[in-house]
């Protein structure tokens, strides 16, 4: 394979590599990922890099492409590293979207929260991420580099989207611990491609198989609609196109904002999946107007309750309470003007303790 000369680098990236830091390359079996790694490994093999050298998988669980883990250990096997697998203690990703809902409903039947919270992460939400992959895999790094910097690389690419366009080469965590490094930031689609071909290994079959444009979880809230029809069409994800949908049915939340997976591919679904996700629509329809009485200086911020409601707010808030628990068969507490009054008189003496407290 020839040098690679496009590695994106700093004169922080330089420095550790010069001083042998630890290297971890997070890897999903995607071509990004993929990609990063035979251009990291090469680049530290010519500069003499003689520190440790691992890749890092983060398991979603069922979620995953079947091929997924396959991808990973050919690629640790061709670069001749370790495979490090770690993954949320409470559960994969699914698991996460089904404890958030259960989650969800609790806090609105406390009356914790005012509106109903969406099960399902978002592009501007995107604990996905955060919570299954970043936060897991830096807290092995730092376990089990205890007391070293580490370069922690990513395969991001600025041709992906808006916001990885603005993004930079490499930064630090809070700690000065972690820099994470985009060696392959500035390639192309095609010059991705293009690596992974020359190395003699072969990119995920979703690409060139069964005909994704991008590979992440089998269903992803950053899909494309032909992303999303490709995928019900492999009978791997069927199982689990099911079980997402009836959290669609149960949530009456649509998992792509307006955009329901049960229409995807409703010929997978039982008539009675059918019939279910047609009520859970008119469910959202109805939720939706409900919560549109609810003003905007009532809902939801950071540090809720900010006052106490006057007497027209908790009625408002009452009755959409009382009509949004009747829709979801709820056991709501909290139905009624005064009953909401002193659940708010209740949180905000909470906060003042709170706030009193040494």
């Amino acid at each position: 394979m020839p040098p690679i000369t496009n590695v994106a680098l700093t004169g922080d990236v330089v420095a550790l590599v010069n001083a042998d830091a630890p290297v971890a390359i997070g890897v999903s079996g995607g071509k990004d990922s993929q990609a990063a790694a035979l251009a990291t490994f090469q680049h530290l093999d010519i500069v003499g890099h003689a520190g440790e050298r691992i890749l890092i998988h983060a398991d979603l669980g069922s979620v995953e492409w079947n091929d997924s883990f396959r991808i990973c250990e050919e690629l640790a096997g061709h670069l001749k590293c370790g495979l490090v697998v770690v993954r949320r203690k409470a559960g994969g990703l699914m698991e996460r979207w089904e404890s958030r809902w259960l989650s969800s409903m609790t806090r609105y039947e406390t009356l914790s929260t005012v509106t109903l919270v969406p099960c399902w992460s978002t592009p501007d939400m995107r604990f996905c991420t955060s919570e299954q992959k970043t936060h897991v895999i830096i807290a092995e790094l730092k376990r089990r580099f205890r007391g070293k910097q580490v370069l922690n690389v990513t395969g991001v690419r600025r041709e992906e989207s808006r916001n990885r366009s603005r993004m930079s080469v490499a930064d630090a965590d809070a700690t000065g611990r972690i820099m994470n490094w985009r060696p392959i930031i500035d390639l192309t689609v095609d010059e991705v491609f293009a690596l992974i071909d020359a190395s003699g290994l072969h990119p995920h079959p979703a690409y060139r198989v069964f005909g994704m444009s991008r590979v992440s979880c089998r269903f992803c809230i950053m899909s494309a609609l032909g992303d999303l029809i490709a995928a019900t069409g492999q009978s791997e994800s069927h199982d689990l196109y099911r079980n997402m949908v009836a959290l669609e049915i149960a949530s009456g939340f649509a998992f792509q904002g307006a955009r329901w997976l049960g229409d995807v591919a409703p010929h997978l679904l039982t008539s009675k999946g059918r019939d279910g996700l047609a009520m859970a629509k008119e469910k959202a329809r109805r939720r939706s107007e409900i919560e549109k009485r609810i003003t905007r200086r009532m809902l939801y911020v950071k540090g809720w309750p900010t006052r106490m409601l006057t007497n027209n707010e908790a009625d408002i808030l009452a009755r959409a309470r009382s009509e949004v628990t009747e829709l979801y068969g709820f056991q709501s507490r909290h139905l009624t003007p005064d009953s909401v009054r002193e659940r708010y008189a209740e949180l905000l003496a909470q906060k003042q303790q709170k706030a009193s407290q040494p």
